[in-house]
């Protein structure tokens, strides 16, 4: 088991616990204690002492170690403790709570060989192993010594008992602890760890989404929005669907569009707000969230939007190659005669007559998509950077597998972001 407590700010640090962990696993010098090298507090390895401490004692020390200024202002890494379900009561009782503990886990067998080839260097104390961690000095090779208590039998004998105390330790930690298997490269373990640790745990606290979608014409905001809306009764805020229907409605903002939109000139950013303010103030918006797509284009309106209170609390970027929009756009149809829509390629019409008669809108010609695909890319770095938490997604796959990653974006916790 280990218990750590890991990426950390000043105002809120982390606690990353990381408690017995089976014979052979990797060490206080392996890749889950170096997280505290640059990037988190101290690691602290106390197996050593486990066997003639008795575990008020070593719980005490643990306590008066943790309650120092680094560790309160750092966070801290715990490595080898608890080991026991007393260990654990006792530490929980005097307050000590990790928020993220890890246990690895390995075989018995890969155990039981790794621990075979371990070595130690009685001059400074470092362990190696005769495969994965072999010094290249020759003078350092010769002064290895075998050390105790690692024959099979006896590795074996540890394992028992681990077994033994880990199935009583892991209830004291619900929902706060992540199973890793370290039967595979010390990196990708390290790196799983870190993921891990960077991550924050869900909560039953009310939550109401404000979610925004950006991404080039094309990349499928729309389907996205409409799909979170069918499921989640999320208000589907389209901004350009907001300024056509002021403009059919004959409203006063409506009047003032309409020029704009016959004479094929964008929206001033000041009036196109006044309309989405207008309909995200409402009750509906409040109380079940929004789903927002078709703004901001640029960086001025995200400012704008901020500014005004309509900060979203999950950002998503619909990420697709040139080539897929060409296509998804370029080849749609529409049949004047039935209002059906066809692509050419996707949903091609059913007869030659029906083909014959096909009309494209204009805003499908191969021209105006590059325009709009241009326009988009000159401002997404800038987007991309205001909106550092956002998530980017392949948006070029199954429609349905992308509303899955969407979806699991709004309901998990965002990651922490390492500084």
């Amino acid at each position: 088991l280990e218990c750590c407590q890991g990426h950390h700010q000043p105002q809120d640090p982390e606690r990353l616990g990381t408690g017995a962990h089976p014979p052979g696993l990797p060490g206080p010098t392996s890749a889950p204690s170096r997280l505290d090298k640059g990037v988190f507090g101290p690691s602290f390895c106390v197996s050593f002492f486990l066997q003639t401490i008795p575990s008020a004692l070593l719980v005490q020390l643990i306590q008066e170690r943790l309650a120092e200024e680094d560790c309160v202002k750092r966070g801290w890494i715990l490595d080898g403790i608890p080991e026991t379900r007393e260990q654990a009561l006792r530490i929980q009782t005097l307050g000590i709570t990790p928020r993220h503990v890890i246990v690895l886990s390995a075989p018995d067998t890969v155990l039981i060989e790794r621990n075979l080839g371990k070595r130690i260097d009685p001059q400074t104390g470092e362990i190696y192993h005769t495969t994965f961690d072999w010094p290249p000095e020759s003078e350092i090779q010769n002064r290895l010594m075998v050390p105790e208590d690692i024959s099979e039998l006896e590795t074996a004998q540890k394992l028992l008992e681990y077994h033994r105390n880990i199935v009583r330790v892991i209830p004291s930690y619900p929902k706060i602890l992540k199973v890793i298997s370290a039967d595979q490269p010390c990196v990708d373990v390290f790196y799983q760890a870190l993921t891990y640790v960077q991550s924050n745990h869900r909560t039953n606290a009310p939550f109401t989404p404000r979610v925004l979608l950006l991404g080039p014409v094309g990349s499928g905001k729309s389907l996205q929005a409409a799909l979170l809306a069918q499921k989640y009764r999320l208000v589907n805020v389209c901004c350009g669907q907001l300024l056509k229907e002021a403009v059919a409605d004959r409203t006063t903002f409506g009047e003032l569009i309409q020029p704009f939109f016959e004479k094929e000139m964008a929206v001033p950013d000041s009036l196109l707000m006044k309309v989405l303010s207008q309909r995200l103030d409402q009750q509906d918006c409040i109380q079940k969230g929004w789903v927002l797509h078709g703004v901001p284009r640029d960086l001025d309106q995200a400012h704008l939007l901020n500014s005004l209170g309509y900060n979203p609390n999950r950002v998503f970027f619909l990420n697709v190659p040139f080539d897929s929009i060409m296509e998804r756009l370029t080849l749609r149809r529409i049949d004047p005669v039935t209002g059906e829509r066809y692509h050419l390629m996707y949903k091609p019409p059913p007869t030659m007559e029906i083909q014959a008669r096909l009309l494209q809108n204009p805003k499908d010609a191969e021209e105006q998509v590059k325009l709009k695909m241009d326009l988009f890319y000159r401002n997404s770095a800038d987007l991309e950077q205001l909106y550092g938490s956002a998530i980017t997604l392949n948006g070029d796959q199954d429609p349905y597998t992308v509303f899955e990653y969407i979806e699991s974006g709004i309901i998990n916790p965002l990651p922490k972001k390492i500084p």
